[in-house]
């Protein structure tokens, strides 16, 4: 295989190992992490004891670390560099069209048959395009199709040239056909429908780990188009750092962690690592007692971040956020004010409830650091993470994420500094407001919705989240669309991040959003957010606003969920009002429902913000 290096901009979510991209001149496939070369002996580890704890539960690997992206060197003498990516697939099309009584027709040539990146005949140079269909299975495994066999219902073996026809000018898979010079032809079609075993049994190919990693697979191969948003679903897993209470003394031990103290379990242990030179230098005035107390501290947090869901962790820390948490220092990873009730609670000119008095608290996040990690990928369908920021079980799902390496000893993961604004809900409200009949009987209405969505998508992960859930999320993204309007974020550069714990009346649950920025650089610290936080009360009067009525209109306001609803996951919600940039949503603008925040032209008194809308 050729390889070409590449830059390591947006690895995690586009160009992840596996990823297949198009390049001027061919298309690739980024390779595994076994061929990111990083200069010399560095090694970019990301502290971030959450989640390495967390993807090590999950790969079930106790040595795994976290490491930044390789940067390609710009200095052509200095070491190499980069990501690097193999020429894939290795069929082409060659772009001398031949007119026939029903289209047209390309050779289809193998990359053998090249020169040069061009194919040759008759003294002529053509131009050469990859083609673009693959065949995949649920396993991640990708490969070329074998196009002769194909075209001659892998009946005979033949030499002949292969083309393939396009009949009409659409480019539909259903006006495609494989043919051979010998006359035997074959609808690509075939191959496209679904629960086809046209394409054969999976070879079990890992291109993006180079030669000699093909695995057994008892699947079937699938038709893939290689430039489909189906071709590859990263599956990642993201924290947003918070504050460290720990003594100088756990710090000092958490930074020799990996190197020194994760297998100490005994005085003798720990007498072995002392004797080295990193570990006298920083725990030399420590008695061995209260090194091995604060190794069973630092373990003991570990687990228990295992254990502990993603968002629980994060919801405690922000709620319970005193008048000031963290530290506001240029290289500090968490910094936040609570924000004093009288800012933004304040009482409707018509004497009617305040517009947030369902609102607890409202702290402004000035600085905040979030890391994303990246576990593996699928194809076909996603594995994302569910409303409580986990990963799925892996067990009885439709496709399995496939391995970043061979033998995996780290994994990629990025970190994105930013700012937020955090908003606790009354969870007695809430409670209150849930268990009333209407919002149930809404609820049921909604979980049908998910179940037809669920017959449709047999095995797949995804749970019905609670009315409580479509009622934050609709506010979240109303929020957004508000906040963007003003703050000079773009609406992309805004993500949301959904708490939402449910109770009982005797026992009210946690809910509470986080609209936060992300950047790898300044951009993601500008201050708009925090600005707008201080005029929250504005933000979020304009947010119930604008969701009270929709472009669409009355059809949007009247949907519900029914038999064969393209959209079986949304209640009062479209395009038109409540549905943003994909980046921006941790559900793929799923599970929204105006009429569960305010009153809508159906009017049928479902809403959280009924009487505080004016």
């Amino acid at each position: 295989m050729s390889k070409s290096q590449l830059r390591a901009s947006q690895i995690l979510t586009t160009f992840g190992p596996g990823a297949l991209m198009d390049l001027p001149d061919t298309s690739v496939i980024i390779g595994g992490l076994d061929h990111w070369l990083y200069p010399g002996n560095t090694s970019p580890l990301i502290d971030e004891p959450r989640l390495v704890a967390k993807v090590r539960a999950r790969l079930d690997n106790p040595l795994l670390t976290l490491r930044r992206p390789p940067v390609e060197q710009t200095d052509p003498h200095g070491p190499k560099s980069g990501i690097t990516a193999w020429e894939f697939p290795q069929w082409f099309l060659v772009q001398d069209p031949i007119k026939t009584p029903e289209g047209t027709q390309r050779r289809l040539v193998h990359q053998s048959r090249l020169t040069s990146g061009k194919f040759k005949d008759a003294g002529k140079n053509f131009e050469v395009v990859p083609v673009r269909f693959v065949r995949a299975c649920e396993n991640g495994h990708i490969d070329d199709l074998d196009w002769s066999g194909y075209a001659h219902h892998y009946g005979k073996s033949c030499a002949g040239q292969l083309y393939i026809e396009e009949v009409g000018t659409t480019g539909e898979i259903s006006n495609i056909r494989i043919r051979c010079a010998c006359g035997e032809f074959r609808p690509l079609s075939q191959a496209a429908q679904k629960g086809t075993k046209s394409l054969g049994k999976c070879t079990g190919k890992r291109p993006w780990l180079g030669n000699f990693s093909t695995e057994p697979c008892t699947c079937w191969s699938r038709l893939l188009i290689r430039s489909a948003s189906n071709a590859y679903f990263p599956q990642i897993l993201s924290v947003i750092s918070i504050p460290d209470n720990r003594s100088e003394l756990d710090e000092a031990v958490g930074t020799l962690w990996e190197a020194h103290f994760s297998t100490v379990t005994s005085e003798q242990d720990l007498a072995y690592e002392r004797k080295k030179a990193p570990v006298q230098a920083a725990l030399g005035g420590y008695s061995n007692s209260d090194i091995l107390a604060s190794i069973e501290r630092i373990r003991q947090g570990i687990k228990a971040a295992v254990e502990i869901p993603v968002k629980d962790a994060e919801f405690e820390v922000f709620n319970e956020a005193k008048p000031e948490l963290g530290a506001d220092v240029p290289e500090g990873v968490f910094y936040a004010r609570t924000l004093p009730a009288t800012k933004w609670n304040q009482p409707a000119p018509n004497g009617k409830p305040g517009v947030m008095d369902s609102v607890e608290k409202v702290v402004l996040i000035h600085r905040m650091r979030e890391v994303v990690a990246l576990l593996g990928f699928t194809r076909f369908e996603s594995l994302g993470t569910d409303v409580n920021g986990e990963l799925p079980d892996e067990l009885n799902l439709p496709v399995q994420p496939a391995t970043l390496a061979l033998n995996p000893t780290w994994l990629p993961a990025i970190e994105s500094r930013g700012e937020g604004i955090f908003i606790v809900l009354k969870g007695k409200t809430v409670e209150e407001w849930a268990a009333t009949p209407h919002i149930q009987q809404r609820g049921r209405k909604l979980l049908d919705g998910f179940t037809q969505w669920q017959n449709a998508h047999a095995n797949k992960s995804r749970k019905f989240p609670g009315i409580q859930y479509y009622m934050l999320h609709t506010l979240s993204h109303s929020l957004m669309t508000a906040i963007t309007l003003d703050c000079g974020y773009p609406a992309s550069s805004i993500r949301e991040r959904i708490y939402c714990m449910p109770g009982t009346l005797e026992k009210p649950g946690r809910y509470g959003l986080l609209l936060h920025t992300s950047s790898n650089d300044a951009e993601g610290t500008l201050g708009g957010l925090v600005e707008a936080g201080r005029r929250i009360h504005h933000f979020f009067r304009r947010a119930l606003e604008l969701a009270q009525l929709c472009s669409n209109d009355p059809v949007c306001a009247h949907h519900i969920p029914d038999h064969h609803d393209p959209s079986p996951l949304l209640g009062a919600a479209c395009h038109g009002c409540m549905l943003i940039p994909e980046t921006s949503c941790e559900q793929r603008n799923d599970f929204l429902d105006r009429s569960l925040i305010v009153p809508t032209l159906e009017q049928i008194g479902v809403e959280f913000f009924g009487n505080h809308h004016a």
